[in-house]
């Protein structure tokens, strides 16, 4: 989704070509990993962070072209909402001390925005979903002007001719009908890349689909939408029904084109084989033909762009740069509350996934996996969860965290991390278990205290950005 377009509308003949383009790449790809050491060498961890643009009173601020302009840091990109922007941090080994080399960026970018977007009268925050918003955030002009946005919008528009339907059950209900994609911008991410050879990816993907449940469930950070109290984790619900794509024709197909999945996979092959299966493009950009010769690592564009616009929660990324390579893309967690919290997510997710790749994770139920996924953004650390030893019981998300830390802190030390940088980040999510306060408790016990009107939540957003200011990590924030 990063690439640039330069146009964005497409005739249905450029919509044929493009899927002729899919089959002809895919062949590629299987040539490229099948040639000796393709994709080895040094894992490494890259992540992007999305955040909102909001004003001083707490409201948001559609200036993410003008806030870019100001910073002139070729990190930052426009995305779908003028209230947001994306940071894309450095990728760097994750052996040594990698997480605190992640905080140290997060903290100079987020400053860095937040001194550009101060020339536009505005601020930056980190958090899942605003909760200043209101329906009147979400109009055509929301979106921002940009070309790709523009043709994912037209692209979904086609293939959907129904509205978006929105129904998400939480502690209240919520209920929206709209026309086009503009809801997508309500939601803000912290992605977490790994960079993983072609022989191992399957079995580490397995084990990131598995470990981002209980992660998942100790790193809530968007409690609701639209003043209406929700999922511990409301952007998990929301951002797989305003990208769905599935109209009354399309019904039969099981997963949305946000999903968790339907089942352990067996290579990355085969992943990619079901993205260009199963979904059709909506963005039919063009480029060269793309051959496999020796030495050169093809960009396959048409492939990439279409991987761009699947957006399961976690995803296989091919990327052409340093001769090639395959990353596992980890979308699920939110965006906040501080450097030091999105850090100790990071550490969590990646040294639980690590600590389960070497484990025959594919003998555990896939469906318990997927439970463990949805009851986490439902529930946080209230969630029933089970795991592999456990022979199906179900113990509270808290108490798995907290047994799983250990198991986390090997897996970390087995990649190389030092065993000083994971005692540290992995004593975050004990102390922010052990209090019991997230992201998404937090905002619910501020809002009873300042009110859950939308003054009180323009209040509360205030507040958090100030507490967030001090980088101190949540579970230390007063109510």
């Amino acid at each position: 989704m990063g690439q640039q377009l330069n146009k964005d509308r497409f005739s249905e003949a450029e919509f044929a070509r493009f899927g002729e383009r899919l089959a002809e790449q895919l062949a590629v790809l299987r040539g490229l990993l099948a040639r000796p050491g393709f994709g080895t060498g040094p894992a490494t961890v890259g992540a992007e962070l999305e955040l909102f643009l909001i004003a001083p009173d707490g409201r948001p601020l559609p200036r993410n072209h003008e806030v870019r302009a100001a910073a002139a840091d070729n990190r930052l990109v426009p995305e779908l909402g003028r209230f947001n922007l994306e940071v894309n941090l450095t990728p760097l080994p994750i052996a040594g001390r990698p997480f605190s080399a992640l905080e140290r960026e997060l903290r100079e970018t987020m400053a860095l925005v937040d001194t550009a977007a101060a020339t536009q009268g505005g601020q930056a925050l980190a958090i899942g979903i605003l909760p200043s918003l209101s329906e009147l955030d979400f109009t055509h002009e929301a979106l921002s002007d940009e070309s790709r946005y523009r043709a994912m919008s037209r692209g979904l528009r086609r293939l959907r001719t129904e509205p978006f339907r929105i129904r998400i059950e939480g502690v209240e209900e919520l209920e929206l009908e709209v026309e086009g994609v503009i809801l997508e911008s309500a939601n803000t991410s912290w992605q977490v890349h790994l960079r993983t050879a072609p022989a191992d990816f399957a079995r580490v993907y397995n084990a990131a689909q598995l470990a981002i449940g209980p992660v998942l469930a100790v790193s809530g950070n968007s409690p609701g939408f639209l003043g209406r109290r929700l999922w511990e984790e409301t952007r998990i619900a929301l951002f797989e029904e305003t990208a769905d794509d599935r109209d009354v024709e399309r019904l039969d197909r099981r997963d949305r084109r946000v999903a968790f999945g339907s089942g352990w996979v067996s290579s990355v092959e085969e992943m990619f084989e079901t993205c260009v299966r199963d979904y059709e493009p909506i963005m039919p950009m063009i480029t060269e033909a793309v051959t496999l010769a020796d030495g050169e690592a093809p960009k396959l564009a048409e492939l990439r762009l279409h991987q761009g616009t699947i957006w399961q929660w976690n995803r296989p990324i091919y990327d052409p740069v340093d001769g090639g390579h395959l990353r596992v893309e980890m979308r699920a967690l939110p965006a906040g509350p501080t450097p030091a919290d999105m850090a100790a997510n990071a550490a969590f997710l990646l040294g639980l996934t690590a600590a389960m790749a070497v484990e025959p994770v594919e003998e555990f139920p896939f469906a318990a996996a997927y439970r463990n996924f949805y009851r986490a953004a439902i529930h946080g650390l209230d969630a029933s969860l089970t795991w592999p030893g456990l022979d199906g019981e179900e113990i509270p998300a808290a108490r798995l965290a907290l047994n799983l830390l250990p198991v986390t802190r090997a897996g970390l030390i087995r990649v190389g991390v030092d065993p000083d940088e994971a005692d540290r980040t992995l004593g975050i999510i004990r102390n922010r278990v052990m209090l019991r306060r997230t992201g998404a408790i937090w905002q619910r016990e501020a809002l009873k205290r300042l009110g859950e009107d939308p003054a009180g939540r323009s209040r509360m957003v205030t507040r958090y950005r100030e507490l967030a200011l001090t980088g101190d990590p949540v579970h230390t924030w007063p109510i």
